[in-house]
């Protein structure tokens, strides 16, 4: 029991040494004696248009001619709109997104460029320290900060350097209106778009052919299991090639009859298992172009929608709220596919629908 004693007394005066050796009010944290010493900011280096007059007021008109860029840039990209409408002609839509995108790139990289060089090249450059403060400060931290947008005014001489300033305020006021031009082209010229998505260029007798060559396609032509991309056959002769190519565009596909689940009304609007349905989705009017042959689906890569063909191309998956219209068609005499009709249901987004 002595023995006992003795080693608990030692075990105490032990702990009660190594406690002696801690610093007072630690806590839990373990204080290095050889902490690294903050080196505080390394040796100021000028910039040459901190020491040249002339680099000065040369960096200046650079920033300026910078800023006048971005302006003209705009502005050409507004004309190009005007210049290069998209009426059809694939010359004039390529020409129209070449010039519209020159523009805005010019107008864009301009004033990035621009106002990075005024940064670098004539805004104040010193070191600064920002100390982390409460979320409310007091009466005097507010009064600073009204302080330091004044010397963030004077250092970056945006009141005092008019040439910067206004050419700034000008580029930024002329760099909206490429967007408000393009704007243009979502509003209806002369019809209502309900009314135009009502009717494609599909008609009773009008042959089914290959997208983009416009050879016909002949029933024959369409094997078990493939997919072909399909316009009508006199597309080029429309007088807007591209509109009405986005409304009738169609995807023509052969099951085997007996895995089509037809309604009475419909039974005839397939031609030995062929059965054409719009590319359009429903959603937001993304083309449906990815088959699986197996499954018979259909399916939208923009939102991932998917239809089932053999049931009428109804939704199955996805935000579309509606199935995609289905193409009336059948044979002619020489056994080319043909339209029996038009679409029955307005073709697109369901909200066309919507009065």
């Amino acid at each position: 029991m002595a023995q006992d004693d003795n080693s608990g007394k030692d075990l105490a005066a032990a702990n009660s040494s190594s406690h002696d050796l801690l610093p007072e009010d630690t806590g839990t944290g373990v204080v290095s004696p050889d902490a690294v010493e903050n080196p505080g900011h390394p040796e100021h280096r000028q910039r040459v248009t901190d020491l040249n007059p002339k680099k000065e007021k040369q960096a200046e008109r650079t920033v300026f001619i910078l800023f006048f860029l971005s302006a003209v840039g705009s502005l050409w990209a507004v004309a190009a709109y005007m210049m290069f409408p998209i009426d059809g002609q694939m010359e004039l839509v390529r020409s129209n997104n070449l010039f519209i995108g020159l523009g805005a790139t010019l107008a864009l990289m301009a004033l990035g460029i621009g106002a990075v060089h005024w940064g670098k090249a004539l805004m104040a450059d010193h070191e600064s320290v920002d100390h982390r403060h409460p979320v409310r400060g007091t009466d005097e931290t507010r009064a600073r900060a009204i302080e330091i947008f004044e010397e963030a005014n004077e250092e970056s001489g945006f009141g005092r350097r008019s040439l910067i300033r206004n050419s700034l305020i000008g580029a930024l006021v002329v760099f909206p209106l490429p967007a408000v031009a393009l704007f243009r082209g979502l509003a209806p010229y002369d019809e209502d778009p309900v009314e135009l998505l009502h009717h494609t260029m599909w008609k009773k007798g009008t042959r089914l052919a290959r997208d983009p060559s416009g050879a016909p396609i002949k029933a024959s032509d369409v094997t078990l299991g493939s997919a072909f991309h399909v316009i009508p056959e006199d597309l080029n002769d429309a007088k807007d090639v591209l509109n009405e190519k986005a409304k009738a565009i169609v995807l023509l596909m052969r099951l085997k009859p007996e895995d089509l689940n037809e309604l009475p009304e419909r039974k005839n609007w397939s031609y030995n298992g062929i059965v054409a349905y719009s590319k359009v989705c429903t959603h937001v009017g993304c083309p449906v172009a990815l088959y699986e042959q197996q499954t018979h689906h259909l399916l939208c890569p923009c939102h991932q929608s998917q239809f089932d063909v053999a049931n009428h191309a109804t939704v199955i998956f996805g935000p579309a709220a509606r199935p995609l219209p289905q193409l009336p068609i059948t044979v002619d005499d020489e056994g080319y596919l043909v339209a029996q009709s038009d679409f029955h249901e307005p073709v697109g987004p369901s909200f066309w629908e919507r009065h």
